[in-house]
């Protein structure tokens, strides 16, 4: 059993409270922070959590319980002062993505949990879906060869899908698109060697940045992606992680992953075509633990055994991503102009 604490409240936390936390049986709440009163309140008058167990100051929560975990599910810009002191505290670290606002305060991130002997994980909760696990196998045992091309679609129209974050800069590419981005890495078992990206805000969009781009990510092995995404699109939306076509010398993979919207959810899909063949629908396993359950359990094992699994979403492995993400805008930023990812990283 892994005990623990959570800090941040919020809307996204209290979700995080109500959804995930009590689904995860390995995880045994000791605590509960936020500096607003009224979300504490809300949460003991909701769902039950005793006042005993609530603080206002994360350094009272922690000399209060002796807690392994902290999940950190606040605001983005308090994830870097959390979580440092978090690992200060000598906790181990959940914390929603990004996981911090720059390269240069993740990679300090990340040299603090190595020198206090903690795991720092960042929840990239779409690794946690059967589809992308399943192509990841495939990829890895070279079951279709070597990938030559990638094509993405993500579709939604966030004004009539409750979108909240009119104002939050870069919607697209920070806030959704690093989901996408996280996947090629793990999907792909390849790092990104440059990019070129462009975005734009469509007129009537309510959006104060742009919502949408497209990019073109080349990876270390050669792979091409073509990525399109869209928060402001009137056609089919697609499930969360996007329509992927994946096309290798020996054959074509075609899935898509996390589908659920306005209440209405779908099984992920999995389709493969060998060169010359027919399309063949693949019968995905299902796991115990998707999604941020999937997150939480992970890290939850990884505490209590000490060995780490593949394809993991550590702070360290996560630094990719979120250059990923930072190189993107600054492509953007530059009308498309090619961007380095060793330049991102070593910026710091």
């Amino acid at each position: 059993m892994v005990t623990a604490i959570q800090i941040g409240l919020g809307h996204w936390g209290f979700n995080w409270t109500q959804e995930v936390i009590p689904n995860v049986p390995s995880i045994e709440m000791l605590g509960y922070v936020d500096a607003n009163p009224a979300a504490l309140k809300r949460a003991q008058d909701e769902l039950g959590i005793a006042e005993e167990l609530c603080f206002t100051d994360l350094e009272r929560a922690a000399k209060a319980v002796d807690a392994d975990l902290a999940i950190c599910t606040l605001r983005t810009e308090a994830h870097y002062p959390v979580v440092k002191r978090c690992l200060q505290l000598g906790l181990n670290v959940l914390v929603e993505k990004p996981f911090a606002s720059t390269i240069a305060q993740a990679k300090e991130l990340v040299q603090l949990a190595k020198d206090h002997g903690r795991v720092l994980m960042v929840s990239q909760n779409y690794r946690f879906q059967p589809a992308p696990i399943a192509v990841a196998e495939l990829i890895g045992a070279q079951r279709f060869g070597s990938v030559n091309l990638v094509s993405i679609d993500f579709r939604r129209h966030a004004p009539s899908q409750g979108y909240r974050y009119w104002d939050m800069p870069d919607p697209l590419l920070a806030d959704m698109s690093i989901h996408h981005f996280d996947l090629m890495r793990m999907v792909l078992g390849d790092e990104p060697k440059r990019v070129s990206c462009r975005t734009w805000n469509p007129e009537a969009s309510p959006f104060g940045h742009d919502p949408i781009g497209v990019a073109t990510i080349e990876f270390e092995h050669g792979t091409m992606v073509s990525y399109r995404g869209s928060w402001m699109s009137s056609g089919p939306a697609t499930p969360w992680a996007g329509e992927w076509t994946m096309d290798c010398s020996e054959g074509e993979i075609f899935w898509a992953s996390r589908d659920n919207l306005m209440g209405k959810t779908g099984p992920d899909r999995l389709v493969v075509r060998p060169r010359g063949g027919e399309a063949q629908p693949v019968e995905l396993t299902p796991s115990p633990f998707t999604d941020r359950l999937g997150t939480l359990a992970a890290i939850s094992k990884v505490i209590e055994t000490g060995s780490t699994p593949a394809r993991f979403s550590s702070g360290h492995d996560n630094l990719h991503s979120l250059a990923l993400v930072q190189a993107t805008i600054a492509s953007a930023a530059q009308e498309g102009e090619w961007v380095d990812i060793a330049e991102i990283m070593a910026s710091a």
